[in-house]
Protein backbone atom coordinates (compact mmCIF):
# COMPACT_ATOMS: atom_id res chain seq x y z
CA UNK A 1 0.00 0.00 0.00
CA UNK A 2 1.06 3.14 -1.13
CA UNK A 3 0.41 5.87 1.67
CA UNK A 4 0.15 9.84 -0.23
CA UNK A 5 0.40 12.58 2.52
CA UNK A 6 -0.38 15.56 1.20
CA UNK A 7 -0.98 19.24 3.08
CA UNK A 8 -4.10 20.00 1.05
CA UNK A 9 -7.32 18.64 0.26
CA UNK A 10 -6.71 20.39 -3.34
CA UNK A 11 -3.38 18.52 -4.01
CA UNK A 12 -4.83 15.17 -2.65
CA UNK A 13 -7.81 15.69 -5.31
CA UNK A 14 -4.73 15.88 -8.22
CA UNK A 15 -2.70 13.30 -7.65
CA UNK A 16 -5.88 10.92 -7.24
CA UNK A 17 -6.79 12.31 -10.45
CA UNK A 18 -3.71 11.57 -12.02
CA UNK A 19 -3.62 8.23 -10.77
CA UNK A 20 -7.35 7.37 -12.15
CA UNK A 21 -6.05 8.84 -15.45
CA UNK A 22 -2.46 6.88 -15.37
CA UNK A 23 -4.23 3.45 -14.59
CA UNK A 24 -7.49 3.96 -17.37
CA UNK A 25 -4.93 5.62 -20.19
CA UNK A 26 -2.75 2.48 -19.57
CA UNK A 27 -5.47 0.15 -19.60
CA UNK A 28 -7.33 1.65 -22.90
CA UNK A 29 -3.26 1.18 -24.26
CA UNK A 30 -3.84 -2.38 -23.64
CA UNK A 31 -6.54 -2.71 -25.82
CA UNK A 32 -10.30 -4.32 -24.82
CA UNK A 33 -12.73 -3.14 -22.78
CA UNK A 34 -11.86 -0.37 -19.69
CA UNK A 35 -13.89 -0.31 -16.41
CA UNK A 36 -13.82 2.46 -14.63
CA UNK A 37 -14.95 2.59 -10.77
CA UNK A 38 -16.57 5.40 -9.47
CA UNK A 39 -17.25 6.34 -5.65
CA UNK A 40 -19.68 8.98 -4.80
CA UNK A 41 -19.93 11.04 -1.59
CA UNK A 42 -17.82 14.71 -0.77
CA UNK A 43 -14.40 12.58 -0.76
CA UNK A 44 -13.88 12.25 -4.42
CA UNK A 45 -15.08 15.23 -5.31
CA UNK A 46 -11.62 17.41 -5.94
CA UNK A 47 -10.58 14.56 -7.98
CA UNK A 48 -13.80 14.44 -10.13
CA UNK A 49 -13.56 18.43 -10.83
CA UNK A 50 -9.52 18.14 -11.55
CA UNK A 51 -10.64 15.24 -13.90
CA UNK A 52 -13.18 17.58 -15.68
CA UNK A 53 -10.49 20.32 -15.84
CA UNK A 54 -8.27 17.93 -18.07
CA UNK A 55 -10.96 16.81 -19.88
CA UNK A 56 -12.16 20.12 -21.00
CA UNK A 57 -8.52 22.03 -21.07
CA UNK A 58 -5.69 19.23 -21.97
CA UNK A 59 -8.05 17.07 -24.03
CA UNK A 60 -8.19 13.99 -21.59
CA UNK A 61 -11.09 11.30 -22.82
CA UNK A 62 -12.66 8.64 -21.91
CA UNK A 63 -13.91 6.88 -25.06
CA UNK A 64 -14.18 3.24 -24.58
CA UNK A 65 -14.71 3.44 -20.72
CA UNK A 66 -17.68 2.25 -19.07
CA UNK A 67 -18.26 3.17 -15.41
CA UNK A 68 -19.54 1.20 -12.49
CA UNK A 69 -21.02 2.64 -9.32
CA UNK A 70 -19.68 1.59 -5.55
CA UNK A 71 -22.78 1.52 -4.32
CA UNK A 72 -26.65 2.63 -4.69
CA UNK A 73 -29.68 3.56 -2.28
CA UNK A 74 -32.66 0.76 -1.84
CA UNK A 75 -36.10 2.61 -2.55
CA UNK A 76 -35.17 5.68 -4.29
CA UNK A 77 -37.56 6.37 -6.95
CA UNK A 78 -35.45 6.51 -10.39
CA UNK A 79 -34.25 9.64 -11.42
CA UNK A 80 -34.24 10.63 -7.67
CA UNK A 81 -31.82 13.82 -7.38
CA UNK A 82 -29.95 11.89 -4.77
CA UNK A 83 -29.39 8.47 -6.27
CA UNK A 84 -26.03 7.97 -6.71
CA UNK A 85 -26.56 7.31 -10.34
CA UNK A 86 -27.84 10.79 -10.46
CA UNK A 87 -25.03 12.07 -8.41
CA UNK A 88 -22.36 11.12 -10.72
CA UNK A 89 -24.15 11.83 -13.80
CA UNK A 90 -24.01 15.00 -12.45
CA UNK A 91 -20.64 16.22 -10.82
CA UNK A 92 -19.00 13.64 -13.47
CA UNK A 93 -19.75 11.56 -16.27
CA UNK A 94 -22.30 13.75 -18.38
CA UNK A 95 -19.50 16.43 -18.59
CA UNK A 96 -16.83 13.41 -19.75
CA UNK A 97 -19.09 12.82 -22.21
CA UNK A 98 -19.84 9.00 -20.87
CA UNK A 99 -23.08 8.22 -22.84
CA UNK A 100 -25.76 7.01 -19.64
CA UNK A 101 -25.79 3.21 -21.03
CA UNK A 102 -22.17 3.20 -20.22
CA UNK A 103 -22.66 4.17 -16.47
CA UNK A 104 -23.92 1.05 -14.27
CA UNK A 105 -24.87 1.36 -11.23
CA UNK A 106 -27.32 -1.48 -8.70
CA UNK A 107 -30.74 -1.22 -9.14
CA UNK A 108 -32.35 0.19 -5.97
CA UNK A 109 -35.57 0.88 -7.20
CA UNK A 110 -35.89 -2.52 -7.95
CA UNK A 111 -38.88 -4.81 -7.10
CA UNK A 112 -36.32 -7.52 -5.30
CA UNK A 113 -33.08 -5.68 -4.15
CA UNK A 114 -31.62 -8.94 -3.11
CA UNK A 115 -31.73 -10.17 -6.63
CA UNK A 116 -30.67 -6.58 -8.40
CA UNK A 117 -27.42 -6.59 -6.15
CA UNK A 118 -26.99 -10.51 -7.40
CA UNK A 119 -27.59 -9.21 -11.36
CA UNK A 120 -25.08 -6.34 -10.67
CA UNK A 121 -22.28 -8.81 -9.31
CA UNK A 122 -22.67 -10.90 -12.62
CA UNK A 123 -23.03 -7.34 -14.97
CA UNK A 124 -19.68 -6.77 -13.14
CA UNK A 125 -17.92 -9.88 -13.22
CA UNK A 126 -18.98 -10.04 -16.97
CA UNK A 127 -17.21 -6.60 -18.04
CA UNK A 128 -14.06 -7.46 -16.82
CA UNK A 129 -11.63 -6.42 -14.31
CA UNK A 130 -12.06 -2.98 -12.80
CA UNK A 131 -9.19 -0.75 -14.05
CA UNK A 132 -9.27 1.61 -11.37
CA UNK A 133 -11.64 1.72 -8.03
CA UNK A 134 -12.28 5.08 -6.71
CA UNK A 135 -13.27 4.95 -3.19
CA UNK A 136 -13.97 6.79 0.45
CA UNK A 137 -13.67 5.99 3.56
CA UNK A 138 -16.37 6.45 6.80
CA UNK A 139 -15.62 7.56 9.69
CA UNK A 140 -16.28 4.22 11.26
CA UNK A 141 -14.21 2.53 8.66
CA UNK A 142 -16.70 1.50 6.25
CA UNK A 143 -15.53 1.14 2.52
CA UNK A 144 -18.46 1.50 0.10
CA UNK A 145 -21.09 0.39 2.68
CA UNK A 146 -19.68 -2.53 3.71
CA UNK A 147 -20.29 -1.38 7.38
CA UNK A 148 -17.78 -2.98 10.44
CA UNK A 149 -18.64 -6.41 10.81
CA UNK A 150 -18.74 -7.28 6.92
CA UNK A 151 -17.25 -10.05 6.05
CA UNK A 152 -13.81 -9.30 4.13
CA UNK A 153 -15.00 -12.15 1.56
CA UNK A 154 -18.52 -10.24 0.86
CA UNK A 155 -19.73 -9.72 -2.99
CA UNK A 156 -22.38 -6.82 -3.73
CA UNK A 157 -25.59 -7.48 -1.83
CA UNK A 158 -27.76 -5.49 0.43
CA UNK A 159 -26.47 -3.85 3.68
CA UNK A 160 -28.19 -2.22 6.11
CA UNK A 161 -26.51 1.37 7.37
CA UNK A 162 -25.75 2.11 10.95
CA UNK A 163 -27.74 4.87 12.22
CA UNK A 164 -24.15 6.48 12.60
CA UNK A 165 -24.31 6.43 8.46
CA UNK A 166 -27.22 8.06 7.93
CA UNK A 167 -27.26 10.91 10.80
CA UNK A 168 -23.43 11.91 8.27
CA UNK A 169 -25.35 11.56 5.10
CA UNK A 170 -29.01 13.16 5.71
CA UNK A 171 -26.99 16.26 4.67
CA UNK A 172 -28.12 15.47 1.24
CA UNK A 173 -31.51 14.79 2.10
CA UNK A 174 -31.63 18.51 3.54
CA UNK A 175 -30.66 17.22 7.01
CA UNK A 176 -33.76 15.01 7.42
CA UNK A 177 -31.92 11.51 9.03
CA UNK A 178 -35.50 9.92 8.19
CA UNK A 179 -35.30 10.66 4.47
CA UNK A 180 -32.15 8.60 4.20
CA UNK A 181 -32.81 4.94 3.18
CA UNK A 182 -32.04 2.54 5.82
CA UNK A 183 -30.86 -0.23 3.04
CA UNK A 184 -28.40 0.00 0.31
CA UNK A 185 -26.87 -2.11 -2.70
CA UNK A 186 -23.38 -2.28 -2.34
CA UNK A 187 -20.30 -3.98 -3.76
CA UNK A 188 -18.58 -6.48 -1.08
CA UNK A 189 -15.09 -6.17 0.19
CA UNK A 190 -14.33 -9.06 -2.00
CA UNK A 191 -15.45 -8.02 -5.27
CA UNK A 192 -13.92 -4.40 -4.63
CA UNK A 193 -10.51 -6.18 -4.04
CA UNK A 194 -11.20 -7.54 -7.57
CA UNK A 195 -10.01 -4.35 -9.17
CA UNK A 196 -6.82 -4.19 -10.83
CA UNK A 197 -6.16 -1.03 -8.89
CA UNK A 198 -7.13 0.93 -5.78
CA UNK A 199 -7.68 4.62 -5.16
CA UNK A 200 -8.75 5.81 -1.82
CA UNK A 201 -9.29 9.38 -1.05
CA UNK A 202 -9.60 10.93 2.50
CA UNK A 203 -9.78 14.49 4.10
CA UNK A 204 -10.07 15.85 7.37
CA UNK A 205 -9.91 15.20 10.40
CA UNK A 206 -13.20 13.63 11.11
CA UNK A 207 -11.26 10.56 9.01
CA UNK A 208 -8.05 9.98 11.04
CA UNK A 209 -8.83 7.42 13.30
CA UNK A 210 -10.77 5.33 10.14
CA UNK A 211 -7.31 5.90 8.13
CA UNK A 212 -4.81 4.98 11.10
CA UNK A 213 -6.72 1.61 11.58
CA UNK A 214 -7.27 0.61 7.77
CA UNK A 215 -3.31 1.31 7.13
CA UNK A 216 -1.52 0.53 10.23
CA UNK A 217 -4.59 -1.20 12.35
CA UNK A 218 -4.70 -5.18 12.28
CA UNK A 219 -6.55 -7.12 9.31
CA UNK A 220 -10.41 -7.03 11.23
CA UNK A 221 -13.86 -7.13 10.11
CA UNK A 222 -14.42 -4.16 13.09
CA UNK A 223 -13.02 -1.76 10.40
CA UNK A 224 -13.66 -3.11 6.69
CA UNK A 225 -10.94 -0.34 5.20
CA UNK A 226 -8.12 -2.90 6.47
CA UNK A 227 -8.95 -4.96 3.79
CA UNK A 228 -6.95 -2.70 1.51
CA UNK A 229 -3.87 -4.60 3.62
CA UNK A 230 -4.88 -7.47 1.40
CA UNK A 231 -5.04 -5.72 -2.04
CA UNK A 232 -1.72 -5.82 -4.50
CA UNK A 233 -2.18 -1.91 -5.79
CA UNK A 234 -3.36 0.28 -3.53
CA UNK A 235 -2.84 4.18 -3.50
CA UNK A 236 -4.35 5.82 -0.27
CA UNK A 237 -4.17 9.70 -0.78
CA UNK A 238 -4.93 11.48 2.38
CA UNK A 239 -4.41 15.04 3.46
CA UNK A 240 -2.29 16.39 6.75
CA UNK A 241 -5.74 16.64 8.92
CA UNK A 242 -6.78 12.72 7.91
CA UNK A 243 -3.51 11.20 8.46
CA UNK A 244 -2.73 13.22 11.73
CA UNK A 245 -2.83 9.80 13.89
CA UNK A 246 -0.75 7.35 11.38
CA UNK A 247 2.36 6.73 13.38
CA UNK A 248 4.65 6.20 10.22
CA UNK A 249 3.37 9.48 8.78
CA UNK A 250 7.74 10.25 8.64
CA UNK A 251 8.15 7.29 6.51
CA UNK A 252 5.40 7.85 3.94
CA UNK A 253 6.65 11.62 3.67
CA UNK A 254 9.75 10.04 3.05
CA UNK A 255 8.89 7.21 0.70
CA UNK A 256 6.79 10.00 -1.43
CA UNK A 257 9.92 11.83 -1.93
CA UNK A 258 12.33 9.47 -2.98
CA UNK A 259 9.81 7.45 -5.19
CA UNK A 260 11.57 6.45 -8.60
CA UNK A 261 10.72 7.82 -11.88
CA UNK A 262 9.33 4.44 -12.89
CA UNK A 263 6.76 4.12 -10.38
CA UNK A 264 3.65 4.96 -11.39
CA UNK A 265 0.95 5.86 -8.65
Amino acid sequence: MEVVLLPTPEECGRVVADAVAGSVLAALGRGGPVVLGLATGSSPLLAYQELLRRHREEGLAFEGVQAFLLDEYVGLPGGHPESYREVIRRELTDELGLDPAVVHGPDGAAADPLQAARDYEDQLLAAGPVAVQVLGIGANGHLGFNEPGSSLASRTRVKTLTEQTRVDNARFFGDDVDAVPRHVITQGLGTILGAEHLVLVATGEAKAAAIAAAVEGPLTATCPGSVLQLHRHVTLVVDEAAGAQLTRADYYRYVLRHKLPQQRW
